[in-house]
């Protein structure tokens, strides 16, 4: 792999989790990016696998400290990346697959513009991404209209992104997917 940070970021419910989790289980050599909120933790949800639980306090303390490569308060609650936690893949030469925002990845490619690879994923439709998160039923519906709301955001920045791939088929948007981080497949897809 080329590229040391490979960053996978998308609308919620475009699917970035499932691709993520997919590329994880095929390439066992990558470390998985545990961001770290502020939010509640959802009864499924692992502290160290799923996130970083943290209190607010201690949150703002990290941001203060400098220990935070990208971070974003949302709907109140605050995500973001561990730089030390980025730093020690990049020591020890392991490659480290990140699922979050857009403006997290964009952060992670100002600070390592050189190590990062930015994937962005598209909804088929803003239909489709409002079925998909309806369906999985993880959010009321005040949630969804928030998450729906920031889409535009999203998508104006796709520009900025090194490759878009549109989820329309899980199958083959991991494939592709794959053949990018993989070096088999040219990055501007």
């Amino acid at each position: 792999m080329s590229h040391k940070l490979i960053v996978i970021s998308a609308p919620s419910g475009a699917g970035k989790t499932t691709i993520a989790r997919e590329l994880m289980r095929r390439h066992p050599e990558l470390l998985f990016s545990v961001s770290a909120t502020t939010r509640p933790r959802r009864s499924f949800e692992t502290e160290g696998t799923d996130y970083f639980f943290l209190t607010k306090e201690r949150f703002k303390e990290y941001i203060g400290q400098d220990k935070m490569v990208e971070w974003e308060e949302i709907y109140g609650e605050f995500y973001g990346t561990l730089k030390s936690e980025v730093d020690k893949a990049l020591s020890e030469g392991k490659a480290m697959l990140f699922d979050i925002d857009v403006n997290g990845a964009l952060s992670i490619k100002k600070h390592y513009p050189e190590e990062s690879l930015l994937i962005f994923i598209k909804p088929p439709s803003l239909e489709e991404l409002t079925e998909r998160l309806t369906n999985r039923k993880t959010e009321d519906s005040e949630t969804i209209h928030r998450r729906l709301e920031r889409v535009p955001m999203e998508m104006e920045k796709v520009k900025e992104f090194d490759v878009c791939i549109v989820n329309d088929d899980l199958e083959k948007a991991v494939n592709t997917i794959d053949g990018i981080v993989s070096g088999k497949t040219q990055e501007k897809a």
